[in-house]
């Protein structure tokens, strides 16, 4: 379990562009990766923003545009919320 984010106000959305996006329905997440980073980023089917957020990341890298990414914590991979 993750502590508390310490200073929420330090968050920002950050712009990346989606390269991947894996998808398994026994899992509890949603994998993405973005070309701005080698690592891989996770959306929680717990999130209510779930749907939401999964139909703009497929969007977004069929469009080839980027989108604005919140994460968890300033250097985490839980994705919270993206915004076009």
């Amino acid at each position: 379990m993750k502590a508390k984010d310490p200073n929420p106000s330090q968050r920002v959305y950050r712009e990346m562009t989606v390269a991947l996006i894996r998808e398994r329905q026994d899992s509890e997440d949603v994998e993405a990766a973005f070309s701005e980073s080698a690592r891989f980023y996770r959306v929680l089917r717990q999130n209510p923003k779930f749907e939401d957020i999964v139909h703009e990341l497929r969007e977004a890298r069929k469009q080839q545009r980027p989108v604005r990414v919140l994460l968890d914590f300033p250097n985490g991979d839980v994705i919270e919320d993206v915004q076009p």
